[in-house]
Parts: C-alpha cells; structure tokens; sequence
C-alpha cells in the first residue's frame, strides 16, 4: 500500500512582527486621507456660517466702528508747481482748499449694548442697538502755525462736526447733537478717515472756536452685530460700555483700565490718552481706517499694534463655544485616537494571536475618521458637548461590535471599546483643558508608548510568526 505524503505544511507563515508594524503604520498614513478631507468639511461648513450670518444680518448694521467727532475746517494753502512754457521752467503758485482736522481734548462716551440673537435655520448670529451719548470739549491750540496753519488761512464760517460710523445704514432717526447748546441738524455722508469716511456730520458756527472753546454733547444711536470698536483720536478719551451679554472678550489696540463680567453681563471703562496715541489733536489728513479686529483675529505676532493711526479699542460679543473651533482641535487628534486603536489590535495580532487583515485595519480607521464628521454634524444642531455623546457613543458601539468578530472575542473587544472610551473621554478633556492640553496630551502619549514597549520588550520583530491553519 502507497502512502502518499500530505505536502501542505499544517504550519502556515506569516509576516514578521516588524513588517505587520510597518503595514500598520501605512495603513495609519491612508486614514489620514480621509482626516484631512474632515478639516476641509469642517472649514467648508465654517464659510457656509459666515455667510449665513452676514446673510441673517444684512441690513440690521455690521460690525461697527465709531469714531470722533472731530471739527474740520477749511483752510486756503499755498502751492507750488513747476511746468515747462515755452521751453523754460516756470513755477507756478496757487491756492488750493484744504481741511484741518481737529481732535476734541477730552471726550466722553457712555454705551450700552443690548443684544439678541437672530437665528436662521441652524445659523445664529449676536445683534445689539445701542446709544452712544457723550461730550467733547475743543480748543485751538495757541500754537497753532507749528502745524503750518495760521488762523488767518481758516474759513470757521464752514466749519463742520463729524462722526465716523463704518455702516451708516445702522443709524437710527433719532440722533441728536448740540454745540454750545445749539441743537444742530445732522446731514449724512462726509465721516472720518477712521470709517472709511462713512458717517454723518453737522455745518457749525467755527466762531466761538476761532475765539475760545467749543462743547458739544450727542446722543448717537444705531444698530450692529457682534463687536463694537471705538477709533480714539482725543487729549483723552473715556468710554464706559455696558451689556447684559456674559461673554464679552476685548481685543484692538487697548484693553480697560477696569472690567466686571459676571452672568448679569459686564461693564468695561477704557481711558486713552493721545500720548498712548502717539498721534497730535490737530490733522491736515484724515488718517488710517480702522478695521473691525475681534477676538479671534488677533495674532501674537503684535503687528497689529504697529500703527499709531489705526488704534482702536474693541469690545467682542463673542458665542460661549465656538462649536467649528471646537471641532477642529478634536479632528486634530484624530491621529492620537487612530494610532491607539491601531496599536491595540496590533498587540492582539503579534500576542494575542489574533490574524487581523489590512482590510479590517483600513474600517476601522474609517469608523474612527467618520466619527468627526457625525460630531461636526450633530453640533450643529444640538451643540458641542451633546454632539460629542452621541458621536462617540455610536462609534465606540459600532467598533467594539465589529471587534467582538475580528478578534473573536467579546472579552477582546470590551478591551478596545474600553480603550476608545478612555481616549474620547481624555480628549474631550484636552478641549476643555486649553491651557494643560499640550502638557497632558504628551504625558498621554509617554504612557501608551512606555505600556506598548513593556508588552513587547521580549518580541521578536524580526522573527516569522506561524500559526495552525484553520
């Protein structure tokens, strides 16, 4: 009788410990694909809220900047060209009207915003109307001609009083402002250089300036969203501003000399000084626009500080979870949450003696990466922290669920989902946490390291793995 040899070999070979860690890490490096594609959805829908809210807001009055007032006058200067006549050079002289800006020595401004949100669909956006009413104090300087205008240049009879307002359509019909007493009729256009020369202004008697000193009080109403900047340009200005709003942060070129935020809303006082400034109370240009900077758009590079002309001092209602900022920091660690679900089933490949495919790897990795995308989807509509819930929730059950059969384990897959529990849990304390999550976040990865080298202190990598065939 012939005895035929089985010639398959019940030991089955396998790739070395090393090379199932380097697929690994390839298979890491693919995830990443689709990681990256979250922080485009997540910048994507970002742009989409702005414009919901630019869109919701429209016509309500933008993110305002006040600035002045300020008397301009009209004063004759001199000047001189040369032009060439028949073949010679001749200079010519002529007189051209300029105007001569005038900063108040003191002025005073007290403002109360009272906010509401408007919504549109899942969009909201912060509004306020507010009044802004105050006093200004003028004087001419004695030393007037150091500036190359003497008085005999200006025309006072055309004097005017100008307010800044960056969005004009945000005025309301019931502004009032007197001069020396004199309720004056306001007339639209002609603002200051800090506004874009958007504004309104008022046709005053520049006599009693010519001659002495000019007061003038105000009462300026109007309607914004989201911040408040005030352009300063005084000997010295103080401005008190009120709200009810509990999340106020303050940005621009100045902070308050005093602040009190607490649930019933805040109070801020600002006092700035032209010497702080660095600018002169008396102008023959109309200076720098000053752009609207909240909170968020502040650098620390300081560049913003730079300019003297376009000091401002802002005051940002701001929402008290910035939910798209939020999403974003957590999509950063994605690479954390990946690299620790990998190494997991890795130990239980090379230990336990689990065979886990590169095609197992590869959804898993994508269950990983679609849990952002449910916490971007979710927190748009029922908030951050509800989000993040039911996000990893779903993507723990749905991971340990699929582990129970790739490890052919419940026990096993207890282990992972206990795993992705932990790590969303320390996470979603890493956001909250903004000032220690660099700190905790590298202590985090020292201890996963120094656990996955005591496991596999006595692997060896380079060895082939064989196991029973099935």
């Amino acid at each position: 009788m012939t005895v035929v040899e089985d010639r398959y070999d019940p030991v089955k070979p396998e790739r070395s410990p090393g090379r199932k860690f380097l697929m690994v890490v390839l298979m890491g490096f693919l995830i990443t694909i689709p990681l990256f594609t979250v922080w485009l959805l997540n910048y994507d829908r970002q742009s989409q809220s702005e414009t919901a809210q630019q869109s919701i807001v429209s016509g309500w009055g933008g993110q305002q900047v006040f600035a002045g007032p300020q008397i301009v006058l009209p004063y004759q200067a001199k000047t001189t060209e040369s032009v060439e006549q028949n073949g010679k050079t001749v200079t010519r002289t002529n007189i051209v009207t300029r105007e001569l800006f005038v900063a108040p020595e003191l002025v005073k401004l007290d403002s109360r915003l009272n906010t509401e949100t408007k919504k549109r669909a899942i969009y909201e956006v912060i509004v306020y109307d507010t009044a802004i009413t105050g006093s200004a104090v003028f004087k001419l300087p004695d030393d007037l001609d150091r500036y190359g205008v003497t008085r005999d240049q200006i025309d006072f009879s055309r004097a005017e009083l100008r307010f800044g307002l960056s969005d004009a359509r945000g005025l309301a019909g019931d502004n009032k402002v007197t001069v020396n007493g004199e309720a004056l009729e306001l007339q639209p256009g002609k603002g200051l250089g800090a506004t874009g020369n958007s504004g309104f202004f008022a046709f005053v008697d520049g006599s009693a300036l010519e001659s002495g000193m000019v007061e003038a009080t105000f009462d300026v109403r109007f309607k914004g969203n989201q911040s408040l900047t005030i352009a300063p340009n005084a000997g010295q200005t103080e401005w008190t501003v009120q709200s009810k709003w509990p999340h106020p942060s303050f940005a621009g070129s100045f902070l308050p000399e005093s602040r009190t935020i607490n649930a019933d809303g805040f109070e801020a006082k600002y006092v700035i000084t032209n010497l702080a400034l660095g600018t002169s109370l008396i102008a023959t240009d109309a200076g720098q626009q000053v752009q609207p900077m909240r909170a968020k758009d502040m650098s620390y590079s300081g560049s913003e500080y730079g300019n003297a002309s376009a000091a401002s001092a802002t005051v940002d209602l701001i929402q008290p979870v910035d939910l798209y900022g939020q999403v974003d920091r957590a999509a950063k660690y994605g690479f954390l949450i990946i690299g620790f679900t990998f190494v997991a089933f890795l130990l239980f490949d090379l230990i336990g003696g689990v065979r886990i495919s590169s095609v197992q790897y590869i959804l898993v990795g994508v269950a990983l990466v679609l849990f952002f995308v449910l916490l971007l989807a979710f927190a748009e509509i029922i908030g951050f922290a509800l989000a993040y819930i039911a996000a990893s929730v779903a993507t723990i059950g749905l991971i340990t669920a699929y582990s129970a059969s790739v490890l052919s384990s419940w026990r096993r897959a207890s282990i992972i989902g206990g795993l992705l529990a932990g790590l969303y849990g320390a996470i979603y304390i890493l956001l909250s946490l903004e000032a220690y999550s660099l700190l905790i976040g590298s202590l985090l990865i020292f201890v996963a390291l120094a656990g996955v080298m005591f496991v596999t202190r006595r692997l060896d990598w380079s060895a082939t793995i064989s196991r029973p065939r099935a």
